[in-house]
C-alpha cells in the first residue's frame, strides 16, 4: 500500500507543504517539534481538513484532488483515527462504545469477539468510561478504530497523557495489532524513544516541510547531526539506534547478551540488564529473537587502549569515520562491525586524545546504558 502526498495547506501564519510518497508497511512514525505540522498532516489524510491545494492518493484512489474538486468525506475514506484524547461516548459503557463503532462498518470481516480478545478488553466491557484509567481508555479507542475495519490507522500522540507503564503496555498492543491484522499505521509522536521501539520507517517534519524519510535507525542517526540546526534541539537526544539478535535473556549474572555481527567480522557481544520475554520481538527477515534498543551518545566514552581492567562490561574496537565539531561539543561517529556508534564528548577531550578520522579506538559503555523502552 502506498500513500502519495502532494499538497499545501495555508493556515496563516503556518503553512504545510508536502510532496512525498510513503510505503505503508508496518508502522511509520511521524516526528517533529511542536508546530511542525504532524497533527495537521494526519487531519488532512483523515479528511478533517478541506483547505487543501493539491492531492492525496491512497493506493491509486484520489482522496482529494483540488484540480477537479474531488473530496472523499472522512467517513468514506476507510481510515481510522485515534486521538490523544480518546473521544469515547461518556454515557455508554465500553461494550456499547465498541458496538457503536461496529455498526458503522458494512460488510464486516473482523469478528467482534476476536477484536475484544486482541485488545484485551474482556474484563472491561461493562465498565463506564469514567471508571477507566487513561491507558484503558486508549485501548478502547484503539479497539473502536479497529472495528471500523480501516485500510489505514492514524494515531495522533495516543500515549502523551499516559504514565510509563501504560505507554509500554499500549506500545506492545500496537505491535500485536499491527502484526496480527497486517494493518498499516501512521504514528505521530514527539518521543523518539517510543518511535524507535515500534516503527519501521520515520517521516521527519520541520516548519511544515519534510526534512527526512527512511528506515527508523537511519533517520534517528541523521537527526544526530541536526541537533543544533533546528528548533528541535531541545528534545533530540543524540543516540545509536539498534535492532540486534538476542543470544541470551539472562546469562546467570543478571545480564542479557546481544550479538553485534557482520558478514565480514567476528561476532561481538553487547551486554545489558537481563530481559523478560515480553521485551522480545521476532525479526521477520531472520526469524530470530531481536531487541530494539538505543545508547545515548553521552553514555559512550572513548579510550585509545583496550580497557582490560574495568568494571565497564562493554568495550568495542572501532574506527572513527567522522568528527563533527559544534562549539565545545564533538560528535564522533565510529564503526564497529559495520555498525555506526555515536559518541558525544567535549572539544577538550577530542583535542587531548587527538581523535581523527581513520583512527582505531575503543568504545566503552555500561550495561545500563543500553536502553530498551519496552522492557
Amino acid at each position: 500500500m502506498t500513500l502519495n502526498l502532494n499538497f499545501k495547506i495555508n493556515l496563516n501564519p503556518f503553512n504545510l507543504s508536502i510532496k512525498h510518497e510513503l510505503s505503508l508497511q508496518g508502522i511509520t512514525g511521524i516526528f517533529g517539534h511542536s508546530g511542525s505540522g504532524k497533527s495537521t498532516l494526519l487531519r488532512a489524510i483523515a479528511g478533517l481538513e478541506r483547505n487543501i491545494n493539491g492531492s492525496i492518493i491512497l493506493d491509486d484512489i484520489f482522496l482529494i484532488d483540488s484540480n477537479d474538486n474531488t473530496f472523499v468525506k472522512a467517513e468514506q475514506r476507510h481510515i481510522g483515527l485515534v486521538f490523544q484524547d480518546t473521544r469515547l461516548f461518556p454515557h455508554l459503557n465500553v461494550l456499547d462504545n465498541l458496538k457503536f463503532a461496529a455498526k458503522r462498518c458494512q460488510n464486516r470481516r473482523l469478528d467482534f469477539n476476536e477484536v475484544i480478545n486482541l485488545t484485551e478488553l474482556g474484563s472491561l466491557l461493562h465498565k463506564h468510561v469514567d471508571e477507566l484509567s487513561g491507558g484503558q481508555k486508549q485501548r478502547v479507542s484503539l479497539a473502536r478504530a479497529i472495528l471500523t475495519e480501516p485500510k489505514l490507522l492514524l494515531l495522533d500522540e495516543p500515549l502523551s497523557a499516559l504514565d510509563r507503564q501504560a505507554k509500554i503496555n499500549l506500545l506492545r498492543l500496537m505491535l500485536k495489532v499491527q502484526r496480527e491484522l497486517q494493518l498499516p499505521m501512521l504514528y505521530v509522536s514527539h518521543s523518539l524513544d517510543e518511535l524507535q521501539q515500534v516503527c519501521d520507517k520515520l517521516l521527519v517534519l520541520s516548519k511544515g516541510k519534510v526534512i527526512g524519510y527512511g528506515g527508523i535507525h537511519h533517520m534517528i542517526h541523521q537527526l544526530n547531526y541536526s541537533q543544533n540546526e533546528t528548533s528541535a534541539d531541545d528534545f533530540i537526544h543524540q543516540q545509536t539506534s539498534l535492532s540486534l539478535p538476542i543470544k541470551t535473556l539472562n546469562n546467570g549474572h543478571g545480564l542479557a547478551v546481544l550479538s553485534l555481527s557482520s558478514s565480514l567480522s567476528e561476532c561481538v557481544d553487547i551486554y545489558l540488564p537481563a530481559l523478560g520475554e515480553k521485551s522480545v520481538q521476532i525479526s521477520e527477515k531472520t526469524n530470530e529473537q531481536t531487541l530494539r534498543c538505543f545508547i545515548l551518545a553521552s553514555d559512550i566514552s572513548i579510550s585509545l587502549s583496550e580497557p582490560l581492567n574495568s568494571s565497564i562490561v562493554n568495550h568495542l574496537s572501532a574506527e572513527i569515520s567522522s568528527v563533527n565539531i559544534k562549539g565545545n561539543n564533538v560528535l564522533i561517529t565510529a564503526k564497529c562491525n559495520e555498525q555506526e556508534f555515536f559518541v558525544n564528548i567535549s572539544i577538550f577531550s577530542q583535542q587531548k586524545l587527538a581523535l581523527r578520522v581513520g583512527q582505531s579506538v575503543y568504545l566503552q559503555f555500561k550495561a545500563g546504558a543500553v536502553r530498551t523502552y519496552l522492557y
